[in-house]
């Protein structure tokens, strides 16, 4: 091996080790802060090891209301994300290019403005119709631009699609809708499970969009910003520890399912 090939493998493994340090030393020292004594979040000083965040995190019902709250919030903005999306993916690729052009700006336009934006754009809008915030408006407002996720990743998916199966499918006397069911829907399955997933996490990651619709909803972002503000204590670093286990514990067992499925295809 010369000097330049062995130079540039230890400049990667240099990059790579630099980059999961930067990606997971927080969330390690995150986790680390919730065993340390200290009502602070820290790791240093370490006052002493305690279980004691996880108790009161338990017992804090506005956290769990919270969480709750926006998971509600989640669940319903995938479920008007999901089909708006997947149609307007559908749609684009039915269009000639330069109508295709057209209708793709306008369609990606809301990823490209501030979600405080969009915020005040929707309160200011539905308030004219006597809504002045709540569970409605933050479903609206997320909505108005996580429905771009979704169409995006389902266009992606799309552009691999070959449409001879469709035809091949309405020739031999199968509906549009029989298509649609039967060979185009199972096509899109991955791409849809993943725009789901991302729509969800958007929805309950989203701040600036929330804090101006929510009206007397308190979604989980919002009350972490208001703990922020009032006396932070590690029992937020244990539901954010909880919550990546979860997340973890998730990924390892779709790895784990779709290796099994690898492996009876093979067989």
């Amino acid at each position: 091996m010369s000097n330049g090939a062995a130079f540039g493998r230890w400049i990667f493994r240099a990059y790579m080790a630099a980059f999961f340090l930067y990606l997971f030393a927080p969330l390690a020292i995150m986790g680390a802060a919730t065993f340390n004594t200290s009502r602070f979040p820290t790791v240093t000083p370490w006052q002493g090891t305690t279980l004691q965040w996880f108790s009161e995190l338990f017992g804090d019902r506005n956290m769990w209301a919270a969480l709750g709250s926006s998971a509600l919030i989640g669940v319903i903005v995938v479920a008007v994300s999901l089909p708006i999306g997947t149609a307007a993916a559908l749609l684009l690729t039915s269009l000639h290019a330069r109508a295709k052009s057209f209708l793709y700006g306008l369609m990606v336009s809301p990823l490209l403005m501030p979600g405080v934006v969009i915020g005040i754009a929707t309160l200011v809008l539905w308030r004219q119709l006597g809504i002045g915030g709540g569970m409605f408006l933050i479903v609206v407002a997320q909505s108005s631009y996580i429905i771009c996720y979704v169409m995006l990743m389902v266009s992606a998916r799309l552009q691999r699609f070959d449409r001879a199966q469709e035809e091949a499918a309405l020739g031999l006397g199968a509906s549009k809708f029989m298509v649609f069911r039967r060979v185009l829907l199972p096509f899109l399955k991955p791409a849809l499970w993943g725009a789901a997933l991302l729509a969800l996490l958007q929805s309950v990651e989203n701040y600036n969009t929330t804090l101006f619709v929510r009206g007397f909803e308190t979604p989980l972002t919002i009350y972490l910003a208001t703990k922020v503000r009032t006396g932070l204590t590690p029992s937020v670093n244990a539901l954010a520890l909880i919550m990546i286990l979860v997340t973890i514990s998730c990924a390892v067992a779709f790895e784990i399912a779709r290796r099994h499925r690898e492996r009876q295809g093979s067989a």
